[in-house]
């Protein structure tokens, strides 16, 4: 009896490095999407620390922080400097002094959150809302559980990152609760 040998995969050795491609796959995927949330918190921390410079810019020219309208919006714009500004559209005053082109606006649907205090808008606040609960800037509680500021809306979430003024920390005053 002569046999002739054949050459190729057996149907066993398909599946096997199938389904090794889709372990890889899976995990590159979860690494993909790690690496995606974590950049956009980065960009939001950075835009937070872009407007906080305008902020300044502001204060060295008005004596004081500009207003916001009770619900986490910058009070500032506008001819007589009494109009919100719009978050993605351009930061500036009623003498026509331009803080920023464009006024940061989150990317993904959410909303940053400004809110001054002190007597004549001697401090602020601003907050985020950041996708990564892990992040070492999240407030956590005993618990190492992520903390969010009550009554603050940064869009459909609650935020759960702020930065302040040097003349305060974020979160005074705010009380944090467990999402």
């Amino acid at each position: 009896v002569n046999m002739k040998k054949q050459k190729g995969f057996t149907l066993m050795e398909l599946l096997v490095v199938m389904v090794l491609l889709g372990i890889l796959v899976s995990l590159g995927l979860s690494s993909y999407r790690s690496s995606q949330t974590k950049s956009r918190d980065s960009r939001r921390k950075s835009e937070l620390r872009q407007i906080s410079l305008a902020f300044e810019a502001y204060f060295n020219d008005h004596a004081k922080y500009p207003d916001d309208d009770d619900v986490g919006g910058i009070k500032a714009c506008g001819a007589a400097g009494g109009t919100v500004c719009t978050w993605g559209s351009e930061f500036k005053d009623e003498n026509g002094t331009l803080y920023m082109i464009t006024l940061p606006a989150d990317i993904s649907g959410l909303s940053y959150y400004y809110d001054v205090s002190g007597i004549n808008n001697t401090s602020y606040q601003l907050y985020a809302r950041l996708e990564n609960t892990l992040d070492s800037d999240v407030p956590k509680d005993a618990n190492n559980q992520p903390q969010v500021y009550s009554g603050l809306s940064c869009g459909a979430k609650s935020c759960n990152y702020g930065i302040a003024s040097t003349n305060t920390t974020a979160g005074s005053g705010r009380t944090l609760t467990t999402e």
